[in-house]
């Protein structure tokens, strides 16, 4: 009867693996290759002493414009791994968060304009990584707003701060709605005189990109929303308050049915030279605020005019080289359990119809787009990777679900599935991405077991 009873165990148990390797054969990630695995948006890209820096709006945390994630920096040296460690304004940890802007260095001090509760306030810091605090005022918030806006108006309302500052010094900071003004050289003041930037599309807009490209000052703006996020532009080759000119092709982004891209939308231009320009966008992704950010390259005419970014989901690979460790891909991922697909409903655009599966084989395809999820009545919540053999394995590196919201977890090596050691994890909850573990063992399986936060995880690198 034991032997039966074993027989059967090991019947059922390949039966599972055969049913779950169809299933991954068959399914797809339509979210590509984002830029960091989570969920961000609005986000604002630069270099900062040969780092790449990432202040973005934190999304996933399901309560839609209600609310956000907590202020955090992804940094890279490389442009495709990417971390961050705690927040870099604790004051601001437990309020809505949005578009923080580029870090401005200016007065020997970094400057970010993020939009906190519905208002932009000005914030400084000694480092790029904080901790940044209110630039005027008691480093504290309460609603609706307070004495500490960057607007020092009546009524202080404005969203998506942009601070561009001049070859001559002059700071200048724009706004959702087409607002433009100068900035005072103490970074926090800004002008009485509030210009409206003239564009062609006179709808609504939000999250305004200024940057300065062989002489000639850009203005990009959105229009739209959701699956019909769309950016256009205007140039002026005088000052970046114009006046501007129309460009007849003037549109910079849109959705791609082709490629399955759809609203793109606020995010940010970037260069790491003179010839190399990039364009960071949000994608309507999962619907709500639970958007992904990706990038492409950013093109001109010879006469500086933008082409339309032919928008992606692929990434741009690696930016600068840097040595990283051989990665071991496992031969076979296990889970205690995995979430039922999800079908993402559109909004306004019925061709946008997406299903996200959490497949394990997810959790260690190198896309930042995909997921492994556990199933919700899951109280086991753990992935196992098997290697093939034994094999040295150096170190651990574990990119979790919302990691905004932190994790605990314990991580287990054995060499023939049934014994099993402690070789790293944490039992109290950090907030970070990726977690990691020098293990330096040889083992053939490795099993993480999340003992606190989200259970799933983006990609898990061995």
């Amino acid at each position: 009867v034991k032997m039966r009873k074993r027989y059967w165990k090991t019947i059922n148990f390949s039966l599972l693996f055969l049913v779950a390797s169809s299933l991954e054969a068959q399914v797809t990630n339509p979210f590509g290759n984002a830029l960091v695995p989570d969920m961000i948006a609005d986000a604002s890209i630069q270099v900062i002493d040969g780092m790449f820096y990432c202040y973005a709006t934190t999304d996933g945390y399901g309560k839609g414009l209600h609310t956000s994630g907590p202020p955090v920096v992804w940094k890279s040296k490389d442009f495709v791994h990417w971390s961050f460690d705690g927040t870099y304004f604790p004051s601001a940890v437990n309020e809505k968060y949005w578009a923080p802007s580029k870090a401005i260095y200016a007065n020997g001090k970094y400057y970010i304009y993020p939009t906190i509760n519905g208002y932009m306030y000005p914030a400084v810091a000694e480092h790029p990584d904080g901790p940044f605090k209110l630039a005027r005022g008691e480093d504290k918030f309460y609603k609706p707003f307070t004495g500490s806006t960057l607007l020092q108006t009546k009524n202080p309302g404005g969203i998506d701060a942009e601070v561009f500052v001049d070859d001559d010094g002059q700071a200048y900071v724009f706004w959702g709605r087409r607002n433009a003004a100068k900035l005072a050289s103490d970074m926090v003041t800004v002008d009485s005189v509030i210009h409206s930037i003239p564009t062609p599309q006179k709808a609504y807009s939000e999250g305004p990109i200024f940057f300065k490209r062989k002489g000639i000052y850009y203005y990009l703006y959105t229009i739209g929303g959701d699956e019909r996020y769309q950016y256009y532009y205007v140039m002026s080759r005088v000052s970046p308050l114009g006046p501007y000119e129309n460009p007849k092709d003037d549109l910079v982004s849109t959705t791609n049915y082709e490629r399955g891209v759809f609203g793109p939308g606020h995010g940010c231009v970037f260069n790491t030279d003179d010839d190399h320009y990039y364009f960071a966008f949000l994608e309507f992704v999962r619907r709500s605020t639970n958007r992904q950010t990706y990038v492409n390259k950013l093109e001109f005419n010879e006469d500086g005019t933008i082409r339309q970014v032919e928008v992606s989901l692929d990434g741009v690979g690696a930016l600068r080289k840097v040595k990283q460790r051989k990665v071991i891909k496992p031969d076979t991922v296990y889970v205690s359990s995995t979430a039922s697909p999800m079908y993402i409903k559109h909004n306004q655009d019925t061709l946008c119809q997406r299903t996200e599966y959490f497949v394990p084989s997810f959790a260690v395809d190198g896309s930042n787009g995909s997921r492994w999820m556990a199933a919700e009545s899951d109280k086991e919540q753990w992935i196992v990777a098997d290697l093939g053999k034994p094999k040295k394995i150096r170190q651990s590196e574990v990119y979790f679900v919302r990691p905004t919201a932190g994790h605990a977890y314990l991580l287990e090596g054995s060499s023939d599935g049934k014994v099993w050691q402690k070789c790293g994890g944490h039992e109290d909850v950090h907030m970070k991405s990726p977690h990691t573990d020098d293990v330096n063992k040889k083992y053939r399986f490795l099993r993480i077991k999340i003992t606190e936060g989200i259970a799933g995880i983006w990609e898990w690198n061995i």
